[in-house]
């Protein structure tokens, strides 16, 4: 496992939430938030072609959606020990068999001469037993809803029940525009509970007979059930009663039928979450217009045209860098404004969005190493509880580092030394970086200390690097110029801006 420091400190936390929004389920969306760095380079390297046969079908026919794949896990496990399930939990269970249709026919080859990617296997994989989904599916048409044609027994039992109703209807009806209605307050027919009843002036009570279930507030009004239609509601209790007891019996038939096929639910739900994350990948590089990058155990990282993910499209600058072929060290320098930082930043997130399957916002072909750790001691780390000062808190993660870090690690420091006399401070981050580069250890290092120019120009196996700065403008123009010590152009910026 990667530190978590260094992957807070490169914002890694900020490009999965990113990947999250991509994802369409929620089984989908708690992976990717899970994703790490891998430090196998098989698994990345499959995990990196996954990602680019995502992105290929994406641009060919567009994404599969997997929004139907709602968690269902506590369902199977009712239905492992013979319990009966509800019809919206059922109609969940059918969505994943039918999302899982959809998503076997998204994936498979309109033409014979489309070539077999690495995804294949995952969609045949799936099984979506449609037999089952669409049983359930005619059952239930919608949620807490059973069709009548899901057996005769409930069709018989609701069309007695319609039979009656009509009855209870022409009874009432006749009795409220004729007989009764100068006993009536209005003559309408109406719901007390589940009885039908007519509101009758509290004076007539004797002229109706029949049950009373309720009275106005002010007690002038009865609502008073007929005696002639008392059987007639009494048989429809019982139908519904009835009514209940076959749903139950539907219910618990397809609870059987599905709990036949758990193995495949849950397998096929599996296999679409794996497919939601890997598209979300896909979908990411798409918005970050990335490419996938080349993977090798030797070191070397050669990216072209590298744009730091987070910053918007439109505003960054791309770099060209390269580390790990003829230096395994080094040093940018230059002044203060400048995108250092942005530099040293890049590189180590784009490390990590490698390693973990990403593709990455440089040009195609561009080279990455594998890590097996990533050190990064960048930003202001100024520690009020534990009251110590800025250079003791980098200091603290430097010294950290060097326990740790070997040849399999990448170790980006931003300004080191900063923070104390400039001459020690100098002193110090040439000691530090000799001792790393003894052990040929990939480093990044950012500094305003002109003696790191020197030590990176008299050392072999070091390089220097700026940032460009545009003397005409006074700006930075944020480019990487490797092998060319950054000036810290003091003197033509007063000369600029009138200084005699």
């Amino acid at each position: 496992m990667m530190n978590k420091k260094s992957l807070y400190k490169l914002e890694y936390n900020k490009i999965i939430e990113k990947l999250t929004e991509h994802a369409g389920s929620f089984g989908g969306q708690e992976r990717c938030r899970k994703l790490k760095p891998k430090t196998e380079i098989s698994e990345i390297e499959r995990m990196q072609e996954e990602t680019a046969a995502a992105f290929t079908r994406i641009i060919k026919k567009g994404r599969p959606s997997f929004g139907g794949c709602s968690p269902v896990s506590e369902s199977m496990m009712r239905l492992e020990i013979g319990g009966t399930l509800g019809s919206g939990e059922l109609l969940r269970i059918c969505k994943v068999l039918e999302t899982a249709g959809h998503v076997k026919n998204y994936g498979r080859h309109d033409n014979a001469d489309d070539m077999q990617d690495i995804l294949d296997g995952y969609f045949e994989q799936l099984v979506p037993v449609s037999i089952l989904s669409t049983e359930i599916r005619r059952c239930i048409p919608a949620e807490d809803e059973i069709s009548d044609d899901a057996s005769p027994e409930l069709k018989r039992i609701r069309r007695a029940m319609g039979q009656i109703n009509d009855k209870v209807h022409a009874t009432l009806s006749s009795m409220v525009n004729g007989s009764l209605r100068t006993y009536l307050q209005d003559p309408i027919i109406t719901m007390r509970g589940d009885r039908y009843c007519i509101p009758v002036k509290a004076e007539y009570r004797g002229q109706v007979p029949g049950m009373i279930h309720d009275q106005s507030s002010t007690g002038s009004t009865l609502f008073i059930e007929p005696m002639a239609i008392v059987k007639l509601n009494n048989d429809i209790r019982e139908l519904e009663l009835e009514e209940q007891k076959e749903i139950e019996v539907i219910l618990s038939t397809l609870s059987q039928q599905t709990a036949e096929q758990t193995d495949s639910i849950r397998a096929d739900l599996n296999i679409m979450v794996q497919l939601d994350v890997i598209f979300a990948r896909a979908s990411l590089a798409m918005d970050m217009n990335a490419t996938e990058p080349i993977f090798n155990d030797e070191g070397r990282i050669r990216l072209k045209q590298a744009r730091h993910p987070l910053i918007d499209k439109k505003k960054a600058v791309p770099i060209d860098i390269r580390l790990g072929d003829d230096f395994d060290l080094l040093v940018i320098t230059g002044p203060n404004t400048g995108g250092k930082t942005v530099s040293l930043k890049t590189v180590g997130l784009l490390t990590l969005m490698g390693q973990s399957g990403l593709h990455i916002p440089t040009l195609d072909r561009s080279e990455l190493a594998l890590f097996e750790e990533v050190y990064a001691d960048i930003g202001d780390e100024q520690s009020i509880e534990q009251s110590l000062s800025t250079f003791s808190s980098h200091m603290t993660n430097v010294v950290s580092f060097l326990k740790k870090a070997n040849r399999h690690s990448l170790v980006l420091f931003d300004e080191l030394g900063a923070g104390t006399d400039p001459t020690e401070g100098a002193a110090l981050a040439i000691a530090i970086l000799s001792h790393l580069h003894e052990q040929g250890i990939r480093t990044m290092a950012t500094t305003h200390y002109s003696e790191l120019k020197v030590y990176a120009l008299s050392t072999s196996g070091v390089e220097n690097a700026c940032c460009e700065f545009d003397v005409e403008t006074l700006r930075p123009t944020y480019r990487l110029l490797i092998g060319v010590p950054g000036k810290s152009n003091a003197f033509a910026i007063s000369s600029k801006l009138g200084l005699p």
